[in-house]
């Protein structure tokens, strides 16, 4: 049995919803946002006290990202991954994590020093910097998106998890009002699919019987 902890609206996102796409049986774990401050225990089963945290029998992993690949790997069946035969796989690699790399990254330093950090830390000048480095990532997606309907291979995969995530968790912060027109539509895309939603509602039930507030992550500390 797979179990997967998670936060709500965190990265531990990105393998809740693959997971949804795959359609195997999980157990999800729900710990209030940081896991690391609000529940000491979860040192335990993950000394860097951030989620996600997998187990798959003897696999431990913690990196979202690669979470899905693994995932997207383990399961050919839900056809999420791309094999290395295929001439999409490059540019299936390069946006699984592009996803977390070049479009989370900055968005981490924006709700460090917009929401989390303590009145007197933080900078208005930081998060408008990083919202702008935010955005003009996006032109990578832009242009694709205007040919296609997902980053890679001409379908649905695991990179769009993964870039899926980061428009999420943009859409949180406010960015979304300054998407392109091709990201937009590609968002609602994302957000239309039935695992997507799925797996919205399962971390809210989740949460609530597990005792944990259901309101994201990044509204914890804020």
């Amino acid at each position: 049995m797979i179990t997967l902890h998670h936060c709500v609206s965190a990265r531990s996102f990105r393998p809740l919803w693959l997971l949804e796409e795959i359609g195997v049986p999980y157990e999800l774990v729900m710990h209030d946002f940081p896991p690391r401050v609000r529940d000491e225990a979860f040192l335990e089963i993950n000394p860097l006290g951030t989620v996600p945290a997998l187990f798959d029998d003897r696999v431990a992993m913690t990196e979202s990202a690669a979470i899905c690949q693994y995932l997207a790997g383990r399961h050919p069946q839900a056809g999420l991954a791309v094999t290395p035969d295929d001439p999409a796989y490059g540019d299936y690699l390069n946006f699984l994590h592009f996803g977390e790399a070049t479009l989370t990254f900055p968005q981490t330093l924006m709700l460090r020093y917009g929401r989390f950090e303590p009145e007197e830390r933080r900078s208005p000048q930081v998060v408008e910097d990083y919202s702008r480095w935010f955005l003009s990532r996006l032109r990578t997606l832009e242009s694709r998106l205007e040919r296609e309907a997902f980053v890679c291979a001409g379908r649905f995969t695991a990179a769009d998890v993964s870039v899926g995530y980061a428009l999420l968790l943009a859409s949180y912060i406010g960015l979304d009002e300054r998407f392109k027109p091709a990201v937009a539509a590609y968002w609602q895309r994302l957000q239309a699919r039935e695992a997507f939603q799925r797996a919205k509602a399962v971390e809210r039930e989740a949460a609530l019987a597990q005792g944990v507030s259901p309101k994201p992550a990044m509204d914890m500390l804020g």
